[in-house]
């Protein structure tokens, strides 16, 4: 259960945000210009506050209609397993069904040995029948793979 402490509140992250939960959790370094334009993009974001510092995040992108992607959700190690994870995992389904059509599409990506955890919400596994499946853009300059 989430704690008094703790406060939900419905807004994406800033960039210094984003990129400090990012760099926290073991995510690797942030391209903040991406990061400022993959914000600014966002379908629908919350924070986790606390002592008015952020120290969690969850954000969902898509096309708002059929196709909802949950990304960077995220809580500094020091508040992790107090519930805070779970509250805004809520929070983001909660506005998926409230700007959703039956049928439609919500997905994500867990971090290594977090399955568990998404599984309680609802999530699958669907292999072998589908398999999430992703690749990492490299270097491109003037639309030319370098």
């Amino acid at each position: 259960m989430l704690s008094r402490q703790y406060e939900i509140i419905e807004r994406p992250p800033t960039v210094l945000e984003h990129q400090a939960l990012w760099e926290a959790v073991g995510w690797g370094r942030v391209n903040i210009e991406m990061t400022e334009r993959s914000i600014a993009h966002s379908v629908y974001g919350v924070v986790a506050v606390s002592d008015g510092n952020v120290i969690g995040m969850g954000r969902i992108v898509g096309d708002g209609a059929m196709y909802f992607y949950i990304q960077d959700v995220a809580v500094l190690p020091d508040h992790q397993g107090r519930g805070i994870g779970e509250q805004m995992i809520e929070k983001l389904l909660e506005y998926i069904k409230g700007h959703c059509s039956e049928g439609a599409f919500v997905g994500l990506f867990a971090s290594h040995g977090k399955d568990k955890f998404y599984e309680r919400f609802g999530f699958k596994d669907h292999s072998p029948g589908m398999t999430g499946m992703f690749m990492v853009m490299d270097h491109f300059e003037n639309g030319t793979h370098n």
